[in-house]
């Protein structure tokens, strides 16, 4: 049994959600410089250099890279054979985020209560943590702040097995036409398959923690995910204000389900798909 203090979480913590505040992931990077040497609006293309000057100028003077430095989502795969001592998991966690949110001078926009007060937390916490058990004495951690703009135009269908290939087609892009250019385009699509709501959902969000150059292992998937795409950057939407470059890429993921389901979530990120990963 291998011991980590709790103390050693929330300083990576801290530091990662600095890290996913500054440095746009290379590949989303790269992605956008993709697209702008094909991108066919004049207009696109000069979004498309202001986004890509805007992530540098983060990067070079650790500034957040979007003024809405979102609401931090968190994925910890806990090795079974680690044991957490001087404090709680979800406490390092979130002390972390508080640490690094202040430290890092990061907007604060979590509300504890939705509805009636509103009132706000004053260093964006809680984090919405998915916990799971792995094998092993580590323990994993990838931080990814998402913002609301985006947020607001994610969408579950729930589906039936009936509807098929095409069913699941028509229900993302019924998603992505309504959303339009409020996500804050060029954006990278996240969508879960499968097993229940609360669940489709939750490969959604994982989704958008793979990089933007990995297709899905499975040949349909694959397929599925460069048709989408396609289809996608048809939509004339483009970086903002029109163009060929909606998004940079559809990433899906699926698990088990109900003989009589068929969910289907998507979650949208805008061009700030920002992210941090450590292993402890």
């Amino acid at each position: 049994m291998r011991e980590l203090n709790a103390k050693a979480i929330t300083e990576n913590v801290a530091e990662m959600c600095m890290e996913a505040a500054y440095y746009l992931p290379n590949d989303v990077y790269e992605g956008l410089k993709k697209g702008r040497e094909t991108e066919e609006s004049p207009v696109g293309k000069v979004v498309l250099d202001q986004i890509i000057s805007n992530a540098e100028i983060a990067r070079a003077e650790d500034r957040p890279y979007c003024q809405d430095t979102g609401m931090t989502i968190v994925f910890a795969e806990v090795g079974q054979d680690l044991h957490i001592t001087d404090g709680l998991l979800e406490d390092a966690i979130n002390e972390g985020i508080a640490k690094g949110y202040t430290d890092g001078y990061l907007r604060k926009s979590v509300v504890a209560e939705p509805l009636f007060n509103r009132k706000n937390t004053q260093n964006n916490t809680p984090g919405i943590i998915y916990t799971k058990i792995v094998p092993g004495d580590k323990i994993d951690i990838t931080i990814a702040p998402k913002g609301f703009g985006s947020e607001n135009k994610s969408g579950v269908k729930m589906l039936v097995p009936a509807d098929g290939v095409e069913g699941v087609k028509k229900a993302i892009m019924d998603i992505i036409r309504h959303a339009g250019p409020n996500p804050c385009p060029p954006m990278v699509v996240g969508i879960g398959i499968g097993g229940t709501m609360d669940q489709a959902a939750l490969l959604s969000k994982k989704a958008l923690t793979r990089s933007i150059d990995e297709r899905h292992p499975m040949p349909e998937y694959a397929r599925l995910e460069n048709e989408l795409l396609e289809e996608i950057n048809k939509t004339g939407i483009g970086p903002q204000l029109g163009g060929t470059t909606t998004a940079l890429a559809v990433n899906i993921e699926w698990g088990a389900t109900h003989i009589a389901g068929l969910p289907v979530a998507v979650t949208i990120c805008c061009h700030a798909l920002r992210h941090a990963h450590r292993v402890l």
